[in-house]
């Protein structure tokens, strides 16, 4: 689980893997907020932000370093965070994930989250293009798929 005082090394991982980069004030009071939590893995590549109220949770951001992709290091936190989630009452989690990203819309679904609906022109794209956000729901327990790690 990661701290408050990681809010900047939370801000740099972010900072390499989005365009709208949050910074570490931002995320530090995502962090503070009431049922929110981070995890981030061992060896500071990803991490994800989550908040949970009653029998809901959302996945405010997930990221992992681009040099680290595709080595079950996103499946693993959300995984993580969706146990997290259950063990403070959730029932289902939400995200928000960029229609064009088709690496983690495959990750998505492999963990049992379906599409329930779509954000017209939430991110930013180059160039001061917008592009949408698929909305996707599954519920907790997530599908198994056999990624571990330890997160710091």
């Amino acid at each position: 689980m990661a701290d408050i005082g990681e809010a900047p090394v939370l801000a740099a991982l972010h900072a390499q893997c989005f365009l709208e980069v949050w910074n570490a004030a931002t995320i530090a009071g995502l962090m503070a907020a009431t049922g929110s939590f981070a995890l981030i893995d061992e060896d500071h590549t990803g991490f994800i932000l989550v908040r949970t109220v009653a029998e809901e949770s959302e996945v405010l951001t997930l990221c992992v370093t681009p040099a680290t992709r595709r080595r079950g290091v996103a499946t693993a936190l959300v995984t993580a965070a969706a146990e997290r989630a259950a063990a403070a009452n959730a029932a289902v989690m939400f995200l928000e994930v960029n229609a064009t990203n088709n690496p983690a819309i495959a990750l998505y679904k492999r963990v049992g989250f379906g599409q329930v609906g779509l954000r017209k022109g939430y991110y930013a794209a180059p160039h001061g293009m917008r592009e949408d956000a698929l909305v996707l729901r599954a519920s907790i327990p997530l599908l198994r798929v056999g990624f571990s790690l330890q997160f710091g």
